[in-house]
């Protein structure tokens, strides 16, 4: 049986991508090689940060992140091996981080966290679907001093609409559970956060009741080819045909390889902690410790934690000294209370060098559509992503037809691919 459309993988994006393929008519089929339970897009901060954020790519980064190292308090661990692609990785993140890189980066991610964040709100009206979305801001907390006193250079003016330079009553009202070692705060009022877990199974119900074929527990290996199309992709058991093939396999990247195709993108391994606290501590909206690289967000119920970025490791395990060491720095800056019903989780994050998610079709195989590399922006940009997809798939559009691919997708960010891009984003 030759389907329409085949998914392979289920994380926020493929998700998303059924939605709305299946809302402009198109027959979905979704492969993931679990059952979407516990997925990195679980795992996920919930945290819609596309404003006043810089990326994980911007200048200054590796002065950063070795001051941290020296205090004992840097998120990032790179396990020593030698992997050419890491390497070239690494250098490439280096290069990336740059002023110019950074301006075009933040307008982008503007443009794209604003259109998903009224999709987001839109999945929720028209579909009765239940995110436990606020859209309250982002409140980017600073525990040294030099960061605040940059962070406020750069934010000298007034725009109430934007931001808030937090007293420290407000500070309190914000993040009661904050310790007088905090340096200050500003709250960045046009993010938002949602609970990833609700996200994705609310997704996984609204699909399966509409008319998205799910097929579980099911890891595809191998995909063929037959002239400019894909004809097939197969597990151990199966084989299933399509016209379409959407490869959303996340931080995996067997069947790029299969294609022979090498994507710029490294599996960055993070840790959440999702815990319950005393309610007359618990933070107003989601906050970000921006010199501890951690983040706060509540949910109904409970408080989740996120940090840590270590690359070159391929082991799923949790490491207790990395879920010691996220405890360590947040309690430094926190008044002292008991973390209740604990429950931990790790999981590997698509990066590419350059905050660019990696998306749109292969330059030789028409069907066959790329949506990866999101890295830890998943639940940031992932609707918008889809969106755009659908745009390409339904009205059968080449890539250069496509302004959003262009403009945001890393395909399209290196040396010089099309002029039609730099005419858009300079």
């Amino acid at each position: 049986m030759k389907r329409d459309i085949v998914i392979i993988g289920g994380g926020i994006i493929g998700l998303m991508s059924a939605y709305f393929l299946q809302k402009a008519g198109r027959k979905v089929t979704l492969i993931d090689e679990n059952d979407i339970t516990n997925s990195t897009s679980f795992g996920n901060a919930g945290l819609l940060s596309a404003f006043d954020k810089a990326p994980l790519s911007h200048p200054g980064v590796v002065g950063e992140t070795i001051k941290m190292m020296m205090k004992g308090e840097s998120p990032v661990k790179l396990h020593p091996k030698f992997d050419y692609q890491l390497i070239k990785w690494l250098l490439s993140f280096v290069k990336n981080a740059n002023e110019e890189r950074l301006k075009k980066t933040l307008i982008l991610f503007e443009k794209y966290g604003q259109d998903t964040i009224d999709l987001y709100k839109q999945l929720q009206k028209e579909e009765g679907l239940d995110f436990d979305f606020h859209h309250t801001g982002m409140l980017s907390v600073f525990t040294e001093q030099d960061t605040y006193d940059k962070k406020l250079k750069q934010y000298n003016y007034e725009d109430s609409k934007r931001f808030e330079v937090l007293t420290k009553s407000r500070l309190e009202e914000y993040l009661p559970c904050a310790s007088s070692d905090v340096k200050g705060a500003i709250l960045f009022k046009k993010n938002a956060h949602l609970d990833p877990q609700r996200v994705m199974l609310e997704m996984k119900r609204y699909l399966m009741e509409n008319g998205v074929e799910f097929i579980l527990n099911e890891k595809i290996e191998d995909i063929s080819f037959s002239d400019d199309k894909v004809i097939s992709v197969s597990s151990k058991s199966a084989t299933y045909e399509a016209n379409t093939f959407i490869m959303a396999t996340g931080y995996q990247t067997l069947l790029a390889k299969r294609r022979k195709k090498q994507l710029l993108m490294t599996p960055a391994k993070g840790y959440s902690i999702t815990f319950e606290m005393p309610e007359e501590l618990r933070p107003k909206t989601s906050c970000l410790f921006n010199d501890l690289f951690i983040v706060m967000t509540p949910r109904r119920g409970d408080v989740r934690l996120t940090s840590k970025l270590e690359l070159g490791s391929s082991n799923p395990a949790i490491v207790k000294a990395q879920i010691d060491s996220i405890k360590e720095n947040f309690k430094k800056y926190t008044k002292p209370f008991e973390m209740k019903n604990i429950k931990e989780w790790s999981g590997f994050r698509p990066l590419t060098p350059n905050d660019r998610p990696l998306f749109g079709k292969d330059e030789e195989y028409d069907n066959l559509v790329y949506a990866m590399g999101l890295g830890w922006l998943g639940m940031t940009f992932a609707p918008s992503i889809a969106k755009t997809l659908e745009n390409l798939i339904v009205n059968d559009l080449k890539n250069e037809e496509d302004d959003d691919v262009l403009l945001f997708s890393g395909f399209y960010q290196g040396e010089s691919p099309k002029k039609h891009l730099f005419c858009l984003i300079n």
